[in-house]
């Protein structure tokens, strides 16, 4: 197992949280709704969960844990502000948002588990599966939601 390729795994999943977490942070500031508030808040806990597994991971490496977004992150972060602000703060647009952002964190985390150089270790594998279900659950709210509007 090559320790420097799974602390880069672990460590591109801290940047995809540390983009939730500040995309929900965002999302939470950008709604008057209660419900989306509690919503985005759980999410944004979801991935300080994550996180803190991850990093407990890579200090167990001896790496350290990175810091910051992914571009993607903050373009899409920048995307949502602008939408909101052009659309008045709507549902639709902020829960397609998020949605599009889930996605994106989904598709990381198929990719870390897709990974073929053996880097990661059976008790990383069921950590990082475990974390692709609370964000899939999380995304999956957010889809039934969103369909749900689109229904109305």
């Amino acid at each position: 197992m090559d320790k420097s390729k799974t602390i880069e795994i672990l460590n591109s999943l801290v940047i995809i949280n540390n983009d939730r977490i500040e995309g929900y942070e965002t999302a939470s500031q950008k709604t008057d709704e209660f419900d989306l508030k509690n919503m985005f808040t759980q999410f944004a806990q979801t991935s300080h969960k994550c996180k803190r597994e991850l990093l407990e991971e890579i200090i167990s490496l001896g790496g350290s844990m990175a810091e910051g977004t992914k571009t993607t992150g903050k373009f899409f972060r920048a995307w949502m502000n602008v939408k909101a602000a052009l659309t008045g703060r709507d549902r639709k647009v902020i829960l397609k948002s998020c949605k599009y952002g889930e996605e994106k964190a989904l598709e990381a985390y198929k990719e870390a588990l897709r990974d073929e150089s053996d880097s990661l270790d059976p008790q990383q594998e069921l950590i990082i599966e475990a974390q692709y279900s609370d964000i899939k659950n999380d995304y999956d709210r957010i889809k039934s939601m969103s369909t749900t509007l689109e229904e109305a």
